[in-house]
């Protein structure tokens, strides 16, 4: 079931980068809708037509990541931060420098001057004191093409753990979403629904939500949801866990207020078919749903995410039952949607 899902995760895509990803994406959804085509900025957006409302359905394909900053004498390769990647999660990982055209350069390690030569790490690095040690020096880096501005992916690769039903890996976020949506356009494909469907994969999420803003003002649609993942709050709850029990509905989060018609009426489709959904209210971070509903003099707007631990790190943990009841909820939805 997940074979495809651990394709799109193992694929390099980090923001401004997403080439490899879309051509999967467009690959595997071409054949169950109408249309598909890439806008000017990079989205990829794949439509089923249909004579009723018009729905963006948005899941972003780039990933976080890192970009080379600086190339010192000795070989050391600082770095910057590509989207909301916390320091700590990536000291001592194993990475790869890669070229223009996706291919890996070399290989390397994260290292800071603690690390490096086994003193107490008394306080969490910065990103400006950590570094990628390949173990060559400048000159033989740029022998081999490494340069400014080349991307750093880490080196992880999608797996599962636990009991079968947890998977781990890198580009949970929000590869997770940008599945979901293949999946629900397959489900959908022979559907009797009138809905005209604009599944969009956006690009630049972790940069600023810049995809879904210029795929919003082209499509105007009558409303949206964003599918991405959130922070799974289990990690202090007692005999309880988040993971495995249902999406999330986000009511609110930094930059948006959830649609409340929309909100309410998933939550009626929930109860109903006895879907487990669960609800969050949020102060930090936000989603595509916060660019799509300023578009074109306001769009109503909400986000479902599927719960994610370890989510602003290389190596994220989430329950495949969240991903399929995303799936069931939205084919529900969108069979018999709400006129917003």
């Amino acid at each position: 079931m997940v074979d495809l899902l651990f394709k799109l995760m193992d694929t390099l895509g980090p923001s401004g980068d997403e080439e490899l990803v879309r051509n999967i994406i467009r690959s595997e959804i071409k054949k169950y809708v109408d249309e598909v085509s890439i806008d000017k900025f990079g989205n990829l957006v794949a439509h089923k037509k249909g004579r009723g409302q018009k729905i963006m359905l948005a899941s972003h394909m780039d990933e976080i990541g890192l970009m080379a900053k600086k190339i010192e004498d000795n070989g050391f390769i600082r770095v910057s931060i590509i989207g909301g990647i916390e320091p700590i999660t990536i000291v001592g990982q194993q990475v790869s420098i890669v070229s223009d055209n996706n291919k890996a350069i070399c290989n390397g390690v994260i290292s800071c001057p603690e690390l490096h030569e086994d003193h107490p790490i008394k306080e969490i690095p910065k990103v400006d004191e950590l570094y990628v040690d390949t173990g060559l020096n400048k000159k033989a880096l740029n022998k081999i093409g490494v340069e400014i501005g080349n991307y750093i992916v880490p080196s992880h690769h999608a797996r599962y753990i636990g009991d079968g039903s947890i998977i781990s890996g890198k580009a949970l976020d929000d590869r997770a979403g940008c599945y979901i949506l293949i999946e629900l356009a397959k489900k959908l494909s022979k559907s009797r629904s009138n809905v005209d469907i604009y599944y969009v994969f956006t690009v630049q999420e972790e940069m600023g939500l810049y995809g879904a803003k210029t795929a919003a003002y082209n499509i105007a649609p009558d409303w949206g949801i964003a599918i991405d993942v959130t922070n799974a709050k289990d990690s202090s709850i007692i005999g309880k866990q988040v993971i495995g029990n249902g999406p999330y509905i986000t009511i609110k989060d930094a930059q948006m207020l959830g649609n409340r018609a929309l909100d309410n009426w998933l939550k009626k489709i929930a109860k109903l078919n006895k879907i487990p959904l669960q609800l969050e209210v949020e102060d930090s971070g936000s989603t595509d749903a916060a660019s799509i509903m300023l578009a074109k003099g306001g769009i109503p707007s909400t986000t479902i995410s599927v719960p994610v631990r370890n989510i602003h790190s290389t190596v994220g943990i989430a329950n495949v039952n969240d991903i399929i009841t995303t799936i069931r909820l939205l084919s529900i939805l969108l069979k018999k949607p709400p006129k917003i």
